[in-house]
């Protein structure tokens, strides 16, 4: 599965900085005023970093980072922060990743699953994606006997427009392998995930 897509130019070229411009006029705004000469450069640059997982490739992330360990019990990094944009209306979706696996004779740099989180968040994304896509990435670099990732997020397109409901959260799941297979192991995971 490729986790990657290639881009010809950077996103901060000066096309881009015009269309932000022209944003600005057909909003109402005068884009010669002080406050706002800057804006599509940044609104460009910004929008580069909102983005900057689809430059990414899971090879690259790893760096290495995968180890030989003969372990058996569940490993979980929880409350990875995550922020990410939603593909519907380009707003903020702003939350928190667990993830678990059980080891099958391998194990992962704890810092890469913070990267993997932000190679997919740093896309435009719905959420139910973004958590498979967390879970397979995982599958596909150590082969784990299993793997369960939770994100729940907050989506300011529900949040600023729409219903507007502003204490609305989001959770999705993905659970493979033994977590999908096993209640035990799901329930351990919840139990360990919730645990303070």
């Amino acid at each position: 599965m490729a986790y990657s897509q290639e881009s010809t130019t950077k996103i901060s070229d000066l096309s881009l900085r015009e269309h932000f411009r022209y944003i600005l006029q057909k909003i109402g705004e005068d884009p010669d005023r002080q406050g706002l000469q800057q804006t599509p450069d940044r609104a460009a640059k910004a929008l580069e970093s909102f983005t900057i997982g689809y430059q990414m490739k899971l090879d690259q992330l790893l760096n290495g980072a995968i180890f030989d360990e003969d372990t058996n019990g569940m490993v979980i990094v929880r409350d990875i922060e995550m922020f990410s944009l939603c593909e519907h209306h380009l707003t903020p979706i702003i939350g928190h990743v667990s993830i678990g696996y059980l080891p099958n004779g391998r194990i992962i740099g704890l810092s890469k699953m913070a990267r993997i989180v932000e190679m997919f968040a740093r896309r435009l994304q719905v959420q139910e994606r973004l958590t498979k896509q967390i879970a397979m990435a995982i599958i596909e670099a150590i082969k784990p006997d299993g793997v369960g990732v939770i994100v729940e997020a907050t989506h300011m397109c529900m949040v600023m427009r729409g219903v507007e409901k502003l204490n609305s959260k989001t959770i999705t799941c993905a659970m493979l392998g033994k977590f999908e297979d096993n209640p035990k192991i799901r329930d351990e995971f919840f139990t360990l995930i919730h645990s303070k």
